[in-house]
């Protein structure tokens, strides 16, 4: 049985180290790519994904995200505001639970960007969900065919999307693309302050239930200034 989410986590809380010295006076989500910020691109999906209401977190230059967002509608924006606390990808889902409810949300890193092939992947991810088997479903990009991507990969995947952590000095052919569905509950004993999202990870994946979907289309890792060129290329190329 799938689930329909509608509600998000955007993560926009980082530094943005990789992209300076653009992020030297702005957040990486409000880097420009094809035209219009990194987080607008993932808002906007958010928003066609039927997702009426997001949580996005800041600490880096807040005020500049939270004036951005103030006049969106669809989704709806509710900052989780980190500005004087520094928690991780972990920590920050721990303090936007009472935001996000009891249902499977979507979680999304602000900066990752992708064309969808012919369905949108988070529709495939919300179709493909089934929580009697799976607490976590991550979209997974194949490497091979991934736009400013040159590492050895984070998973590989079963047919049945079981998704196995990349050993130490193995090359594997997923790369986590930054979208997800996750499981409230799993956040229920989990630390206060500052952990990362990957610990959560490597638990329910020891328990068997944490689950990829390979996506359709492309990814694009825009990580570096360099790599905006790209991306637009990329993205210009698929809109032609």
């Amino acid at each position: 049985m799938s689930v329909t989410p509608t509600k998000a986590m955007v993560l926009a809380a980082g530094l943005g180290l990789r992209m300076r010295p653009i992020t030297e006076t702005m957040p990486k989500p409000l880097v420009r790519v094809a035209g219009k910020p990194l987080l607008d691109h993932v808002l906007d999906k958010l928003a066609e994904a039927g997702v009426a209401d997001a949580v996005v977190n800041v600490h880096y230059l807040p005020d500049q995200i939270i004036s951005h967002v103030a006049g969106r509608s669809a989704p709806k924006v509710t900052i989780s505001d980190e500005r004087d606390q520094v928690l991780g990808t972990g920590g920050a889902v721990v303090k936007a639970l009472p935001l996000l409810g009891t249902a499977p949300f979507f979680h999304l890193n602000a900066d990752t960007m992708w064309i969808d092939g012919a369905q949108p992947n988070l529709k495939r991810l919300a179709d493909t969900f089934d929580p009697a088997r799976m607490d976590i479903l991550l979209l997974m990009a194949p490497t091979a065919n991934s736009i400013g991507y040159s590492g050895r990969g984070d998973f590989a995947m079963t047919p049945d999307g079981t998704l196995r952590k990349r050993k130490e000095l193995e090359v594997v052919p997923f790369v986590y693309a930054g979208v997800a569905i996750l499981s409230p509950h799993l956040f229920a004993d989990a630390p206060r302050g500052e952990f990362s999202l990957t610990d959560i990870f490597d638990r329910v994946g020891e328990q068997g239930r944490l689950f990829g979907l390979r996506m359709e289309g492309v990814w694009m890792h825009v990580g570096t200034p360099e790599a905006i060129a790209a991306a637009e290329r990329a993205y210009s190329t698929s809109v032609e």
